[in-house]
Parts: structure tokens; C-alpha cells; sequence
């Protein structure tokens, strides 16, 4: 498994500034983490940590669940 590291030493973000190599870097490390899911699971994943990022700021979110079906 790559860490964040191996994402922003990635060559092809080496040209980018500072901020937005972390940027593209995350977005990389999640594609890599969900791209085998189905759409029920990446919702799921999407939601847990939609859900720990609330309960981090002591949040109480509006909607407390996203639903999509599987075509």
C-alpha cells in the first residue's frame, strides 16, 4: 500500500506547486483505495468518513445519509 509520501513524490506531480500536489496527491490515494469498490461500497466509505469528520467537529450533519442503489 502507498503511503502520501509515495503519492507527492509521484514524477507527474512534480511540476506542480506545493499546495496542489497534496491536493492531487490525496485524490490519487483515494482513487487507488476505492477503485475496485462498487457503488454501494464507496458510498459506504464515503460516509464513515463523512461521519468521523462531523463527530471530529462535534458536528451533527443535516442529511445523515446518502443512498444510491446499484444499477
Amino acid at each position: 500500500m502507498k503511503t502520501i509520501d509515495d503519492y507527492l513524490n509521484d514524477p507527474d506531480l512534480a511540476n506542480e506547486p506545493s499546495a496542489l500536489r497534496e491536493v492531487h496527491a490525496i485524490r490519487l490515494m483515494i482513487h487507488d483505495e476505492i477503485k475496485d469498490m462498487t457503488t454501494a461500497e464507496r458510498t459506504a466509505y464515503f460516509n464513515k468518513g463523512t461521519q468521523a469528520a462531523f463527530s471530529r467537529m462535534d458536528m451533527t450533519p443535516k442529511y445523515t445519509r446518502l443512498r444510491r442503489e446499484d444499477p
